[in-house]
């Protein structure tokens, strides 16, 4: 069960928040997007706690999601550079060690990717691909496939920045979002329901923020299709703050500690 559970602890900081970008991933043509979120040289900064009944909360690892400093070129495209890396902190490591690296390069003017690498270290699970994206042909290759994919399809790292352009302001409870992206050379398809403007309390203090709750496949993991609760800030930066899962035994929770370089002044802070 605990490496189960430790394989969801950084991908929680990147896929249940880039869920959000799909509700304009079926659109059949690439659109420019004005990127009012993120600039380059953004870094945010993670702890990812486990608790359970027999084992009290334990922190089990960190995680980060850091924006070069400057554009990089990619077949003739300026992007953004994108690292987001988890590692296992503490007693984890005893048992299930965790260093995981993924990179996307993401076009500036579409904010859609070009190129994806995954440098995967689980326990004895080891992971690498690299993929890159044609987005004007809907097509990808990868270290191990060819397939078509929908125009504008992302990798998990690009869609969560994608989503962060997103207009959230006519948003009702119990509005419901499709979603794609491609991770394993497979196409994922799922959906996000947005649940109400709240205020959180962190260590970090108290923000304003949209709550959302992202689906995920039931199973040995978790026993619920919505067991997530994700909250970003209600800004124009929209970052995550908290993001806390049920799974079958105990409960997960990943907590925004630092952060700098945002576009915006503010983060939904009181």
């Amino acid at each position: 069960m605990a490496p189960k559970i430790f394989r969801f602890l950084f991908l929680l900081t990147v896929i249940s928040h880039c869920t959000l970008s799909s509700s304009r991933l079926s659109a059949q043509e690439l659109k420019q997007v004005n990127n009012e979120s993120f600039t380059y040289g953004e870094k945010l900064t993670f702890t990812v706690y486990y608790d359970s009944y027999l084992t009290g909360k334990v922190t089990a690892g960190t995680g980060s999601l850091e924006v070069s400093s400057e554009s990089v070129d990619v077949s003739g495209r300026k992007t953004y550079h994108i690292v987001g890396e988890g590692k296992s902190k503490g007693a984890f490591n005893l048992f299930f060690k965790v260093n995981d690296r993924f990179e996307s390069w993401v076009d500036e003017e579409y904010l859609i990717p070009w190129k994806f690498k995954r440098d995967t270290h689980e326990g004895s699970y080891d992971y690498r691909d690299e993929v890159k994206f044609n987005q004007f042909t809907g097509s990808y290759s990868s270290s191990r496939a060819n397939k078509k994919m929908p125009l504008g399809t992302h990798d998990i790292i690009s869609a969560y920045f994608h989503a962060r352009n997103i207009d959230f302001s006519g948003m009702k409870p119990g509005d419901i979002y499709p979603i794609n992206f491609i991770l394993d050379d497979s196409l994922y398809l799922s959906v996000i329901k947005f649940i109400d403007r709240e205020v959180v309390t962190t260590e970090l203090g108290t923000f304003h923020c949209l709550h959302f709750k992202p689906m995920v496949v039931t199973g040995a993991v978790f026993s619920q299709p919505y067991p997530m609760d994700l909250w970003i800030s209600d800004d124009k930066n929209h970052i995550p703050i908290l993001a806390r899962s049920a799974v079958i035994v105990g409960s997960v929770k990943m907590e925004l500690v630092k952060y700098k370089g945002l576009k915006n002044p503010g983060n939904g802070k009181e």
